[in-house]
Parts: C-alpha cells; sequence; structure tokens
C-alpha cells in the first residue's frame, strides 16, 4: 500500500506546498516551524488543506476537486502526538481500549495483546500521571495499533524524553516498526532519529519539498545550502567555480579539488567535521590550524580552528575520543586533509522552487 500527498495550505508565513509519495518509511526533516506537523495533520483530517489530494491506497481521504474530506475517525490512520495525547483521567488498559469498536470480550483481548506486545504488564491500572515517559510512549503506540491503521504518523516522536531513554526508545521502535505492514511517516528535526528509522527522507524548509531521497543518498549528497545544514554540516562557504574540479572556498580562504565535475550554478560548499583527517605532507585539499580550541566530550573531541594565514570563518574537526587520546600528546596536527570526494557541492535554493518526492 502507498500513501500520495499533494496538499497545499495558507499558514502564517509562507504557504505549505508538499508533493510526495510513502511507499514503507518516510521521515520528514525540517526546523521547527517549516510545516512538517502540519504535513501528518493534513493527512490525518485534523487539519484540512486548502487544495489537493490525499490518497490512501486506492481510497481517496481528501480531494478538494472533488469535494470529498473523510473524517479522521473513517482513514484508518494512526497518529502520535509530541506529548502522547493520552486520556488523564483513563488508566493504561482503558486509554488502549478507547478507540477500539468490538465486542466486549474482544476489546479485552486486544487490549491484553497491546499490554504483552508492548510489555505493559503491570501497569494497567496506573494513570498517565504515574508512568515514565517511556511507558507514557508504549502506551500511546499500543492505542494507536489496535485498531491496525493502515498508515503511522509519528509527530517528534522522541521530543519528549531526555538522551538515555530517546536512545532506548528509538531501538525499540526500529524493531516494532519491522513487523508493522503500514506506511510510516516520522517527523523529526533530528537528523539522527530519522537516519536510523527512515527508508525515504524528505526534507522541508519554509512549506516546501526541497529534497528526497533515500537516507543514504540525502546525507552523503545534499544538493542545498539547506539541506546540508539540517543534515549536521557545520563547515559551508561561499564557493567560485575555477575549473571542471576545482572551487575556491571564499570563507575557508583556499581552493579545494573535487571528487566530481563542479556544476555551473554551484553557490557554496560543504566538509562534514568527521571527514577531515590528519595529514603529514603538504597537498591538495590541505588546511593548517591556528587559533584552535579543544572540546573534549566523553566520546567525541570537537576542535574548532582557523585555516592559517586566512582570515575566513571558523571550521569545525570532529574525531572519536579514542583517536584524540592516539593523537601526539592530545595536539592538533599541523595539517589537515579532506578528500575530494568529501567536498560537497551545494548551491541556493531559488524562492520559488520546489523538489517533489514522487517516486
Amino acid at each position: 500500500m502507498s500513501l500520495s500527498v499533494k496538499i497545499k495550505k495558507k499558514l502564517p508565513g509562507f504557504e505549505l506546498d508538499v508533493a510526495f509519495e510513502c511507499r514503507g518509511t518516510l521521515g520528514i526533516l525540517g526546523a521547527s516551524g517549516c510545516g512538517k506537523s502540519m504535513t501528518l495533520k493534513s493527512i490525518a483530517g485534523i487539519e484540512t488543506p486548502d487544495e489537493g489530494r490525499v490518497v490512501l491506497g486506492e481510497r481517496v481521504l481528501y480531494d478538494s476537486a472533488g469535494k470529498q474530506c473523510l473524517k479522521p475517525q473513517k482513514r484508518r490512520v494512526g497518529y502520535l502526538f509530541q506529548d502522547y495525547a493520552l486520556f488523564p483521567n483513563m488508566t493504561v488498559e482503558e486509554n488502549i481500549a478507547s478507540g477500539l469498536k468490538r465486542s466486549k470480550i474482544q476489546k479485552r483481548e486486544r487490549t491484553q495483546e497491546m499490554i504483552r506486545r508492548f510489555r505493559l504488564q503491570g501497569q494497567e491500572t496506573k494513570y498517565p500521571g504515574e508512568l515514565s515517559g517511556g511507558q507514557k510512549q508504549r502506551t500511546a503506540l499500543a492505542r494507536i495499533l489496535a485498531y491496525e491503521p493502515e498508515v503511522l504518523l509519528l509527530d517528534e516522536p522522541f521530543s519528549a524524553l531526555d538522551s538515555f531513554l530517546r536512545d532506548q526508545l528509538l531501538w525499540e521502535l526500529t524493531e516494532m516498526l519491522k513487523s508493522y505492514p503500514g506506511d510510516v511517516i516520522i517527523v523529526s528535526h533530528n537528523r539522527d532519529e530519522l537516519y536510523e528509522l527512515s527508508e525515504e527522507i524528505l526534507v522541508m524548509e519554509a512549506g516546501k519539498g526541497i529534497q528526497f531521497g533515500t537516507a543514504g543518498e540525502v546525507f552523503r549528497k545534499p544538493e542545498y545550502l539547506e539541506t546540508a545544514r539540517l543534515t549536521g554540516c557545520r563547515n559551508l562557504s561561499r564557493a567560485r567555480r575555477i575549473s571542471e574540479r576545482e572551487v575556491e572556498a571564499l570563507d575557508f580562504g583556499c581552493i579545494l579539488r573535487t571528487g566530481e565535475d563542479i556544476p555551473a550554478d554551484i553557490t557554496h560548499v560543504g566538509i562534514r567535521a568527521e571527514d577531515f583527517k590528519p595529514w603529514k605532507e603538504e597537498g591538495e585539499n590541505c588546511f593548517h590550524p591556528v587559533a584552535a580550541s579543544v572540546r573534549e566530550k566523553p566520546l567525541e573531541v570537537q576542535v574548532t580552528f582557523r585555516n592559517k594565514g586566512k582570515e575566513g570563518r571558523e571550521i569545525c574537526w570532529k574525531l572519536s575520543r579514542e583517536a584524540w587520546e592516539k593523537s601526539r600528546a592530545k595536539a592538533v596536527p599541523p595539517c589537515l586533509r579532506v578528500s575530494p570526494e568529501a567536498v560537497l557541492l551545494l548551491r541556493e535554493r531559488p524562492k520559488r522552487e520546489e523538489i517533489g518526492g514522487n517516486s
């Protein structure tokens, strides 16, 4: 089954205008306020687009031209809100059973099945206020999946959790989704979550889809400056094309050789902080760190530096704690190099350009 979405809706400051198809697990990545949650609410029927069409399999959920708009209860769409939206005056057992339209016996059997599946034994009579963050999330998921929705929408599912619990539940959700037969859309501003959970990713900015592809493609080769930022690239510079394989990084104060031909409309280059490597000799794509500052974290080290003799912006290099401990006297090396293949070739997105996610 596939979910097809093509909708428009006027929002304060911009217009939501997205088009994509979901077959499997799709992640929507974007900054807060870019229209991610409104997209989910429009699919679920909580909000109504101004125009467009939403089709799930062969069922039309919304069609402005045909004046068709199914009520949320008839869409068979499961929506997990950021705050889980559990009924505070209902127990875990009552929350899970609340959406079921079955006989008493069937409802009780299905509720017990979901309690076992989500490891909520012993919590049946507790109220949401007595549950941990993880227990609340599992209760909310159990309630949604109890009535077997054909598509599952997860809106920032880990935003209310601390980092330790987030990592634990991220693994649990990954395992759960393997057995879920329907389509899944996950909205987040956290790139790591989406990379782990999603087969494909749609990047959104100011209501528009600006890049669509497999998770690996989007992270490995962002097309736009905005996509590079959202996928975690911190080292970005204005660029001037010199030749087919050479570009001047104006803000880094150096010329970089690339691993592929440089398009004529390039405006920026990017280097991920993890792609710098210590280097012994002078050569292409070399940086000479000066005015370096070091931040040591439990599992990684972040070095911020400027390129010697250049009045460019600060550059960030990240490496594992283990690699830092093995370096000479834990010192910043005199030379760092980035391979031509690691230089990201980027362009700014024209204001009216939209990238559809149809595949």
